[in-house]
C-alpha cells in the first residue's frame, strides 16, 4: 500500500533523510505535505521535486515567497495543524525540534493518522496525553529515533506484556567527550560540542548528545512508548553506534538491533511497518566492524542522565519542565552565552525552582513549560 505522508520538518536532517526514503520507495510513499521553519529555498525546491501543492512555513513573513503554482501555503503553528487537515495522510512524521509540534501531533491522532515520530520531547512534555489519545483512536505511534525504533524492532512479535521485559537498554555514542577529563568540560567551545563522532545532526540535538541530556530525554520517551517504568530503562555507551538499543527479557534474553548509521533505515521501517521493505542503504560488514565496545556512562560528570531519570520517576510536570529548561540552556550555549557545563545547572536549578504539579492534563504541562521557560531565562541573567 502507498501511504500518503506529511513532513513536519522536512528540511532539517530527519525530513532530508524522509525525502531521500520517498525517492527510494516512490511507489510506498507518497508526499502530500510539506512544512519547515525559515529554509524557504529549500522548501520551494522540495515541493517542486515531489509534486507536494500544500505546504507550511513557520516564518509567516515569507510565506509570499512560496505561494502561486497552485498552491496553498499555511503559517504558523495553527498552520501545521491547518495542513494535516487539508491533505488527511495515512502517516504525518514529526521531525520538528522542541515542543512545537505537540498541537499538530494531537490534532494528527485526532484525525486518524499514524504517527511517526520524531521529536521526542513530545513525548517527554505529555507522553501520557499523546499516548491515550492514540490508543483512544486506534493509531500508531511510530518511534523514528534510531533507538526507539531499535527497542520496537525488538519488541515486535513478542506475545508477552510489558512484565516479560527486565530492561530497556537505550545505547549512546557517548558523544564528543566520552573521554574528556571533567575539570576540562569547563573549556569546552562550541565548535567542539558539535563534532558528534558518528551522527550528523542538527545543531540542538548535537548538543544534547554531546551532554546526554539526549539520552536522558530519550528515557523518558521510552518509558511513555513502550508502558516500562524508568528504573528499567538503563543506558550504556557504545562508541560505535552499530547496535541501537536492546531489551533485556526476564529469562536474562537480551535481543539487540544493528545497522549502519543511517537514519533511512528506521524512517523506511516507519513507513512500511508493518512490513519490511529491500533498499539500497549500506548493509553491516562484520569482519571490518573489528569490535564492539560497551562501557557505562559517566553519570556524575554528566549528570543529564540523573536528572532525567528524576524527572521521569517524578513525573506530572517535571519532565516537561527539565526539557524546557534543557532548550533554553542549549540555546544559550550555542550563542555562546553560557559554559558547557553551565547546561545542567541551569536545568538543575530551573527543576528546583518551577513548582511540581502531578498532572499530565495538557493545558497544565504547556503552562509548567511556560513557566520552566521564564525560570530557566531567569537564571541565564541572573548568571551573566
Amino acid at each position: 500500500m502507498r501511504k500518503r505522508v506529511v513532513i513536519l520538518g522536512s528540511t532539517g536532517s530527519i525530513g532530508t533523510s524522509a525525502l531521500t526514503v520517498a525517492r527510494q520507495i516512490p511507489d510506498r510513499m507518497e508526499i502530500v505535505g510539506l512544512a519547515a521553519g525559515t529554509r524557504v529555498e529549500e522548501l520551494d525546491e522540495q515541493a517542486k521535486e515531489f509534486g507536494v501543492s500544500q505546504l507550511c512555513l513557520a516564518d509567516e513573513s515569507r510565506v509570499s515567497e512560496l505561494e502561486g503554482a497552485g498552491r496553498k501555503v499555511y503559517s504558523g503553528e495553527q498552520g501545521l495543524t491547518d495542513l494535516i487537515e487539508a491533505t488527511r495522510p495515512d502517516l504525518v512524521l514529526v521531525a520538528i525540534v522542541g515542543v512545537g509540534g505537540l498541537r499538530p501531533t494531537l490534532a494528527a491522532i485526532e484525525l486518524g493518522c499514524d504517527i511517526a515520530v520524531a521529536s521526542k520531547e513530545i513525548l517527554v512534555m505529555a507522553g501520557e496525553v499523546v499516548m491515550n489519545a492514540a490508543r483512544e483512536k486506534g493509531v500508531a505511534i511510530l518511534p523514528v529515533d534510531s533507538e526507539h525504533n531499535a527497542i520496537f524492532q525488538c519488541l515486535e512479535g513478542h506475545r508477552g506484556g510489558p512484565e516479560e521485559v527486565s530492561r530497556l537498554i537505550v545505547t549512546a555514542s557517548g558523544g564528543p567527550f566520552r573521554t574528556l577529563p571533567k575539570e576540562r568540560l569547563i573549556d569546552v567551545k562550541l565548535e567542539d560540542a558539535l563534532k558528534h563522532p558518528t551522527w550528523e545532526m542538527g545543531q540542538k540535538i548535537t548538543i544534547d548528545s554531546a551532554t546526554l541530556f539526549n539520552k536522558g530525554l530519550e528515557m523518558i520517551e521510552a518509558r511513555w512508548l513502550f508502558d516500562i517504568p524508568m528504573e528499567r530503562i538503563d543506558v550504556v555507551v557504545h562508541p560505535q553506534s552499530i547496535v541501537h538499543s536492546m531489551v533485556e527479557f526476564i529469562d536474562g534474553s537480551i535481543l539487540a538491533q544493528m545497522s549502519t548509521t543511517d537514519m533511512c533505515f528506521p524512517i523506511q521501517y516507519a513507513v512500511v511497518w508493518p512490513q519490511r521493505l529491500a533498499n539500497k542503504l549500506k548493509p553491516l560488514d562484520f569482519p571490518t566492524l573489528a569490535k564492539l565496545d560497551f562501557e557505562a556512562p559517566r553519570v556524575d560528570d554528566f549528570p543529564a542522565i540523573n536528572l532525567a531519570r528524576q524527572a521521569g520517576e517524578k513525573g506530572g510536570t517535571l519532565p516537561g519542565v527539565l526539557n524546557a529548561a534543557n532548550e533554553v540552556a542549549n540555546e544559550a550555549f550555542r550563542k555562546r552565552q553560557l559554559g558547557f557545563p553551565g547546561i545542567w545547572e541551569v536545568v538543575e536549578e530551573t527543576m528546583a525552582r518551577v513548582e511540581h504539579v502531578d498532572s499530565q492534563v495538557l493545558e497544565v504541562v504547556v503552562e509548567a513549560d511556560l513557566a520552566a521557560r521564564r525560570v530557566a531565562a531567569e537564571i541565564l541573567s541572573a548568571r551573566s
